[in-house]
């Protein structure tokens, strides 16, 4: 009598690791089927995004193509100078890309804005990153430059804008 019930113990064993593979083979299946149904559904749209983006870019391009100035009309008198990218002083591994315009209180000179160009330039390589961190740094650095360029200009630039700013 002991031994129909060890065999009835092993089939039970049997039948439910055999549950265990069927039901993780469902769920192999139903995942596949779900990754190629959500990839049908978006891939179409990166596609599309794709090629809005080189729409985009050609634009851009065919725009540079025709020589947009860098030196605005005079309407509004903003001057937009060359990037700056120079390092810093210490440490002297790190550099520093600045984009900076103009603006002017009349029309734009284009020998003053050379000027504070290269004054802008010969000021940066004078400054420590401790001296520009956090926004408190970077405020009186935006206020050196403007006095910089006060002094420079003798009052005919009305302001400075920083168009983009990063150190590496």
């Amino acid at each position: 009598m002991a031994e129909p019930d060890a065999s009835a113990g092993q089939s039970h064993k049997k039948s439910g690791s055999l549950m265990t593979i069927i039901g993780i083979a469902v769920l192999t299946l139903l995942g596949a089927g779900g990754g190629w149904a959500v990839g049908t559904i978006v891939a179409p749209n990166i596609k599309g995004a794709k090629e809005v983006e080189q729409a985009k870019d050609a634009e851009a391009k065919k725009k540079a193509e025709e020589g947009l100035a860098r030196i605005s009309t005079e309407a509004n008198n903003v001057v937009q100078l060359e990037p700056i990218t120079s390092n810093l002083a210490y440490p002297s591994e790190n550099w520093v890309r600045l984009e900076v315009a103009l603006l002017f209180n009349g029309p734009p000179d284009v020998k003053v804005s050379e000027d504070i160009h290269q004054d802008i330039l010969a000021y940066i390589r004078t400054v420590s990153l401790q001296q520009i961190e956090g926004p408190r740094g970077f405020q009186y650095l935006k206020d050196d430059i403007q006095e910089r360029v006060d002094l420079r200009s003798q009052g005919r630039v009305s302001k400075v804008m920083f168009r983009t700013f990063v150190i590496e």
